[in-house]
């Protein structure tokens, strides 16, 4: 198995630097049939890294999604509204956990109980550097919706929940096309029984 050490890093070059930054990298690294590749450059996205959580209430089985623009989308030839869960940029002295409360109150209005480390995935390896931890938090849905954000940031957030199943049905039929919360919500599918069990019963 390849480890970091299997790669040499000759120069790191920042290129563009904004709200994000790309940089240059030029590195040779070993290869499976033995010995080293040739030199080749690379361009990384560094736009750094972020945690994300799907709400979930297991008495309802209810999750809480949101809605918003996302101009990317738009360019990619998709719809420009995307259904997501929350998530946030982490920022230097939190923890994913930290951001993951964070978010949830800000872009859903509500706030979280117990918290489940789900997922801690790369989002595009081939570009960029940004790993997403994904969590699951346990809500009670009553009352959720409405629209939230932060005006300031230019957040115009519509907030919503539905069924567990509901929320798959989306997926098959292409009304989620956002990575992380197709991965969230699959992997609360695969683990629906154990969570309602721990979090209704009590079991550990």
């Amino acid at each position: 198995m390849m480890t970091r050490d299997d790669v040499e890093v000759f120069e790191t070059t920042t290129v563009w630097k904004g709200f994000f930054r790309i940089d240059k990298i030029r590195l040779r690294h070993r290869l499976f049939s033995g010995g080293w590749g040739q030199p080749v450059i690379r361009e990384i996205f560094e736009r750094g890294h972020a945690a994300a959580l799907l709400p979930y209430d297991p008495e309802r089985d209810e999750v809480v999604l949101i809605e918003q623009f996302r101009a990317a989308a738009m360019t990619g030839g998709a719809q420009p509204w995307q259904i997501e869960i929350v998530a946030g940029i982490i920022e230097d002295g939190e923890t994913a956990e930290d951001v993951a409360r964070r978010e949830v109150i800000e872009e859903a209005g509500c706030t979280v109980g117990d918290i489940i480390p789900a997922l801690d995935v790369f989002t595009s390896p081939g570009g960029s550097s940004e790993r997403i931890a994904i969590f699951l938090g346990r809500v009670n849905t009553q009352g959720v919706g409405g629209i939230h954000g932060l005006p300031e940031e230019g957040e115009d957030i519509r907030v919503f929940t539905e069924t567990l199943d509901a929320a798959l049905a989306r997926i098959a039929n292409g009304g989620i096309t956002n990575l992380i919360t197709v991965a969230a919500l699959q992997w609360l599918a695969l683990n629906r029984e154990d969570i309602r069990r721990r979090w209704l019963c009590g079991d550990a």
